[in-house]
């Protein structure tokens, strides 16, 4: 399979557009559920999540409602979106090729929090917001999740900036079409499917992250931007970043998870 990946609101969606116009059967609709209706203003083009969204294994495949199964073999020109978390457990036999997008944390940051007060007026205000990671925490800990990822499994992936795809569509879709090596894909159709004026953050201010922090997320996202790999001392820093960030994780993960169970009725 062909599998797009990154944190909510990186462009994903937009890569899923993107080469679904190049012809690439998808799986995931354009708006699942009443995503039309309810959250169309946070992506006017569509979003193309699936049960898959949140990895191709045991629990998504077969589908946990239907029981349908779906043979590696059977799907090795498909495209489905799959964030970092569901891509770090989709088992191997089905990663052919990986599109990661990685968008600037600031961005990001802001851009998560107009999604959250989309999703909190449809819930409506009589009820409590979930508990949910601060956005620039849930950045962190998805994109170095990507990054060792990247160097655990070593499967075939190319990372994009989301400004290097918004500053030179042509060629960065040119290039990552030529990589797919999928014969039939329209080029010029996948080129026409971006759409620059759906950006509504331009590397906004953010308060409330340490200065030494925002260093580190800025070098990172450089790094992906500017193609400059990972050098071992960028590995370095972000491991000694996850180290100080782990405990603050983990404190927000346990308290989303007993928030959870408490909604399902289940013990703490």
């Amino acid at each position: 399979m062909i599998i797009v990946t990154g944190t909510k609101r990186s462009g994903t969606s937009m890569w899923m557009q993107i080469l679904t116009a190049a012809g690439l059967p998808a799986f995931g609709e354009a708006f699942p559920r009443n995503w039309d209706r309810t959250l169309k203003d946070a992506n006017p083009d569509g979003f193309y999540e699936s049960v898959l969204r949140e990895g191709i294994y045991y629990r998504t495949n077969p589908h946990p409602q239907s029981g349908a199964f779906f043979h590696p073999s059977q799907v090795e020109r498909h495209v489905v979106k799959v964030f970092i978390p569901g891509l770090v457990r989709t088992d191997l036999a089905y990663i052919g090729k990986v599109v990661a997008t990685m968008r600037h944390w600031r961005e990001y940051q802001r851009s998560l929090e107009r999604l959250h007060r989309i999703e909190d007026e449809q819930r409506g205000p009589q009820a409590p917001p979930p508990e949910r990671m601060p956005p620039w925490l849930e950045w962190w800990d998805e994109c170095f999740m990507l990054m060792r990822e990247i160097l655990v499994r070593r499967h075939a992936i190319h990372v994009q900036s989301y400004d290097g795809l918004l500053a030179d569509p042509t060629g960065v879709i040119t290039r990552v079409v030529e990589w797919l090596a999928l014969p039939d894909l329209d080029v010029a159709a996948a080129i026409g499917a971006v759409r620059p004026g759906n950006r509504t953050q331009h590397r906004p201010e953010v308060d409330g992250v340490p200065e030494h922090l925002a260093r580190v997320f800025d070098e990172l996202y450089a790094s992906i931007d500017e193609h400059h790999g990972l050098p071992r001392s960028l590995m370095e820093t972000l491991n000694a970043t996850s180290r100080e960030l782990a405990p603050q994780v983990a404190e927000h993960r346990k308290r989303m998870a007993m928030q959870q169970r408490a909604r399902q009725g289940l013990p703490a």
